[in-house]
């Protein structure tokens, strides 16, 4: 009774002159009542900040790479059964990741394309990385060098503040709030939950909980291999901790180790089954996002200076997010946009080793920062070193890294304030917390906002980047996908006028003219998008479309040949041969091109029609019965294969 009349009483007095001390007296009781240290609690509002910051995401619609999940016939069948080498990509990057798309493959399952329950997976993946922050700073308290910092004392509040500056940074959206970036948040789920699990198994004394932990630990490193490669740091960040906090013989400290480090094998093994670039599977944003462009090792390191200079930028102060960034590519160090960068991160890694020697002499909670921003470039350098990634900066990328960032921080700004033992300062401390943590929520759930829809999205690009020609490229695309077909136009021109050599746009405006019946325009367009990119399959098929409009069956038959050369397992262009060669009365390899379409796209209505106009031409009405058949089961509104089955069994009646 007695505690809970002084917490009423603290509440009263809140308007008190005496207000500093009114709520220091107050922590202590809540302190002493176990309710602000407690663990449970501080799980609680993890949780409950988590679900309020993305409460707006779950209606949020599928962008860009997540309709490629759907198209991919691996995860719709949920197996990897499908015999089209067409789908080969698809197959590599499910071969190399195969636990995260198995949780796509399962949502697929239950929930069919209700977006909801992504988003329910993506924002519980979220809020667990949130728990495992709190619990990975809370064990690195019971390490035996931690043990003896002065931190110790308020290791659960460095806990839950890192925790929550984590979870309701705005930078982290795009990996939450984009269904296809679950790749990265799963990743960083595995990747903690095997360093949490390595320190709770070297800590435990039960040999039983000892083994059991290191094996959870084992399995999750290879979890994290299979959902995404940056998880080839963990070995390397588990060392690290293991000889930065952790005690015993060397050779004991190895064997711990060595089953951890074989397993930095799994990904450069899986590298070599298949028959792609490593930076084309290590950059996973569609087409929709990507500027073609071809760079060395070189060229993207020195970009990639730059690049994290804004990662830690976006981490300190959130402003001016965008989908896709304006970054022009360096080619040399001796330029200031680079070597300025390169020095200030420089200074920042020095930072990391000078504080990791004074932690011997000075406070051992020092070495807890070290560890941070180690744990940044280290997590960062899969895709921010010599490896070129088509696309130089995407904000999920510093998802993981930011892990470092945020307990860095907390135990920075902890220290100092206790160094300082002013109760002013460290109530001007904790308030500095809670006004962080209020304002980084604001500010994600209005970014969450702009994910609301593709238009909001590509308009947000535009607007912050003028002259970002895919901005334009994209919104063109939205505004064409809903029938604002003029609109595209314009932004397809704007594009075209900021950068004449971007073949994506002059192959979207060549589609729009297309459909608008402007043939000849269509056909200029198409010819300008394959001068600057010869291996555009899908702009010599149009080409081809446009040219068999026009009566040039010859011409199109050409194009949808190179068409075929570029990519042959191509079912629509297969079906566009198809029907160039009907056209010609060629109909033995009209049938012949049909059948090659149905084979790759069983479901392609059209193509089954097409080829029951040809038996019912050559009088073979069972086949043309079976074909006009298929068709409307896949398509019951195909309303020509429903006369000519009508036809057909009218005839036989007689």
């Amino acid at each position: 009774m007695g505690k809970a009349s002084k917490r009423k009483k603290a509440k009263k007095n809140t308007a008190n002159p005496l207000l500093e001390n009114r709520l220091l007296e107050s922590a202590v009781v809540y302190s002493k009542a176990g309710l602000l240290s407690s663990s449970f609690i501080h799980i609680i509002l993890i949780a409950i900040v988590g679900f309020l910051v993305y409460s707006n995401t779950f209606s949020v619609p599928f962008h860009f790479d997540d309709r490629n999940i759907f198209k991919n016939p691996i995860v719709k069948n949920f197996n990897n059964s499908g015999s089209s080498s067409a789908d080969i990509y698809s197959k590599d990057v499910f071969k190399s990741r195969y636990a995260g798309y198995l949780t796509f493959a399962l949502n697929k399952k239950i929930n069919g394309l209700n977006v909801s329950g992504y988003h329910v997976v993506n924002l519980s993946i979220h809020i667990a990385n949130a728990f495992l922050i709190y619990f990975l700073v809370i064990l690195s308290f019971r390490t035996p060098y931690l043990i003896k910092s002065s931190l110790r004392e308020h290791s659960k509040y460095i806990a839950l503040f890192s925790s929550l500056f984590f979870l309701s940074h705005p930078v982290q959206t795009q990996a939450v709030t984009y269904i296809a970036q679950r790749l990265a948040s799963l990743a960083t789920m595995f990747y903690i939950l095997s360093i949490v699990s390595y320190i709770k198994s070297r800590v435990s004394t039960p040999y039983a909980t000892r083994y059991t932990l290191y094996a959870v630990s084992l399995v999750s490193a290879v979890l994290a291999m299979k959902t995404k490669e940056t998880a080839f740091t963990l070995p390397v960040a588990i060392t690290l901790y293991e000889f930065m906090f952790l005690e015993g013989k060397i050779k004991r400290r190895l064997l711990y180790l060595i089953p951890l480090l074989f397993t930095m094998l799994i990904i450069p093994l899986t590298f070599i089954t298949i028959n792609k670039p490593v930076g084309d599977l290590i950059g996973d944003v569609s087409e929709a996002t990507r500027v073609q462009t071809s760079m060395s090792r070189f060229d993207y390191l020195f970009t990639q200076f730059r690049v994290v200079v804004t990662y830690l930028r976006l981490l300190f102060f959130p402003i001016d997010q965008r989908l896709v960034y304006d970054y022009p590519i360096y080619h040399s160090l001796l330029v200031p946009q680079v070597y300025l960068p390169f020095l200030f991160l420089l200074s920042i890694f020095g930072l990391g080793v000078f504080l990791f020697r004074r932690s011997k002499v000075y406070d051992h909670g020092l070495r807890l920062i070290s560890f941070g921003i180690f744990w940044f470039f280290i997590t960062l350098s899969v895709e921010s070193s010599i490896i070129p990634i088509v696309d130089v900066i995407f904000e999920h990328r510093v998802y993981l890294p930011s892990v470092g960032v945020s307990f860095a921080i907390m135990s920075g700004i902890f220290l100092l304030s206790g160094r300082l033992k002013s109760r002013k300062t460290q109530i001007i401390a904790a308030s500095f917390f809670i006004l962080l943590q209020i304002m980084f929520a604001i500010a994600a759930y209005a970014r969450n906002n702009v994910w609301g829809s593709e238009i909001s999205l590509w308009e947000d690009v535009v607007r912050k980047s003028p002259k970002n020609v895919r901005g334009h490229n994209n919104l063109g695309d939205v505004y064409w996908g809903i029938g604002l077909n003029d609109k595209a136009i314009e932004q397809y021109e704007i594009a075209i006028r900021i950068d004449p050599d971007y073949a994506g746009a002059h192959y979207n405006l060549g589609y729009a003219y297309r459909a608008k019946g402007l043939n000849d325009k269509a056909i200029e367009q198409y010819e300008i998008a394959i001068r600057i990119d010869p291996d555009n399959a899908d702009a010599h098929n149009n080409l081809g479309s446009a040219y068999r409009a026009k009566g040039l069956t010859d011409k199109a038959i050409e194009h949808y040949r190179l068409a075929l050369s570029i990519k042959p397992d191509y079912a629509g262009v297969h079906y566009n041969l198809g029907i160039a060669y009907e056209v010609k009365g060629l109909t033995d390899r009209a049938i012949e091109h049909y059948q090659l379409a149905i084979k790759l796209e069983p479901d392609f209505a059209e193509a089954h029609n097409n080829l029951g106009e040809i038996y019912l031409g050559k009088k073979l009405i069972d086949r043309a019965r079976r074909e006009f058949e298929i068709a409307l089961q896949i398509n019951p509104d195909l309303h020509q294969a429903r006369k000519r089955l009508d036809y057909i069994n009218k005839i036989h009646s007689l």
